[in-house]
């Protein structure tokens, strides 16, 4: 392949980040466009299930999760309104065991600077063929398709052999090729809370991944930084208001308000948390062909090609399983035939996560009577409700 390995990434945030990491030994010249004036990962926790950790093991990153990551031994799902047990998921060994990588609980900025340390790490130790530069303040204005990939930002015109939209939801790279209309709000508000451990009373120190299930709410708590702090999100029914963003902080009343029935150890946890922010969700349509996530020279990667709702905890998943699978097969193709080779590859498998996403909200926040039904599933066969094998034990190409 003669043609020159100059590649444009939109977006700085875990799915620009890995596809660069993913990049880094392909000799490409790596331009970063991030439309912050400011590096950095905003939001709270998140899951990585093994299908992740094995990639980012293959990445050479095993000592730098360890030493951010917390590793569960359990998920636990429970009535939000009564407190008692519905089903119990094993993780911690039982994971390694069957899936031969662990599941982890990470802050999302811990693993954002992860990538960001290992990319930085493996350029400026000469351990790559690769150059990369990250240019902040950069904002897609406009895509062409002539010439390879012409791109104009808010400062500068650029060209490049591949341009990969990693921007995240509100893509502008989407935006200026695909033409396909705005993401659209979901009625579901995200409240997102952390707090240290040794802040909270010894009662609400739970080691483990609960999920409390209730009707039009369910409530995620588990720990992060290494079991040194408290990850809690609530995600209710609310159509009144469509921000857009992460960090609007709202006051515990309103917290209050869209949890007013649960139970008293729920309850509990609610009230110690001394600072809430919104995140109101919106989402995309499955993903219903491969020619969504990929045109011409131009691929998609993502939240900018397939949004996840926060119910299957796959959304950054879903970002580094595409990267994985865009390096290798950038490999030993034509770019074009590497980028359609590469959305045939991921658009089915990113749908039926989107699918399933949207299939548990639903499950999750069933009131009666359908809510008996699935409790009782639950208590009689949770492990194999709750495991995914196709999910889980995924192995992307190339690890």
């Amino acid at each position: 392949m003669n043609e020159p390995r100059h590649a444009l990434i939109a977006g700085a945030g875990i799915g620009g980040l890995a596809a660069a990491l993913a990049l880094k030994n392909q000799g490409w010249q790596l331009q970063i466009l991030e439309q912050s004036a400011v590096l950095s990962e905003v939001g709270a926790g998140i899951q990585i299930g093994p299908n992740i950790t094995r990639i980012l093991h293959h990445w050479g990153l095993q000592d730098a999760l360890q030493a951010c990551a917390f590793e569960p031994e359990r998920l636990v799902s429970r009535s939000a309104l009564y407190g008692h047990e519905l089903g119990v998921l094993p993780l911690g060994q039982a994971m390694r065991e069957r899936f031969a990588a662990p599941y982890f609980t990470i802050h999302r900025a811990d693993l954002h600077g992860v990538l960001l340390q290992a990319l930085d790490q493996a350029l400026t130790q000469g351990s790559s063929a690769a150059h990369a530069q990250l240019e902040l303040g950069q904002t897609v204005q406009s895509v062409s398709l002539k010439d390879g990939v012409q791109v104009q930002t808010n400062t500068q015109s650029l060209q490049a052999a591949l341009l990969i939209g990693a921007d995240g939801l509100w893509s502008r790279v989407r935006e200026a090729l695909w033409q396909d209309g705005q993401p659209t709000p979901t009625g579901h508000v995200a409240y997102r809370a952390l707090m240290p451990m040794a802040d909270l009373p010894a009662a609400l120190r739970n080691p483990q991944i609960t999920v409390w299930l209730g009707p039009a709410l369910h409530v995620v708590q588990y720990p992060v930084r290494g079991g040194q702090a408290m990850n809690v999100v609530v995600i209710a029914h609310n159509h009144a208001d469509a921000q857009q963003g992460w960090d609007h902080l709202v006051t515990a009343h309103e917290v209050l308000l869209a949890t007013a029935q649960v139970c008293g150890p729920l309850r509990a946890l609610l009230d110690a948390m001394p600072a809430w922010q919104r995140w109101v969700l919106f989402d995309r349509a499955p993903l219903p062909h491969a020619q969504a996530m990929a045109q011409g020279r131009v691929a998609l990667l993502g939240d900018a090609a397939h949004p996840m709702r926060p119910y299957l905890a796959q959304g950054a998943g879903m970002a580094i399983e595409d990267a994985q699978a865009l390096a290798v097969a950038l490999q030993d193709r034509p770019i074009p035939d590497a980028l359609a080779h590469y959305a045939q590859q991921r658009w089915q498998r990113n749908a039926r996560v989107q699918a399933r996403a949207r299939r548990n909200g639903r499950i999750f926040h069933l009131s009666a009577p359908w809510s008996v039904a699935r409790d009782v599933a639950l208590r009689i066969a949770g492990p194999q409700l709750m495991n995914l094998p196709w999910l889980y034990g995924h192995v992307a190409p190339g690890t």
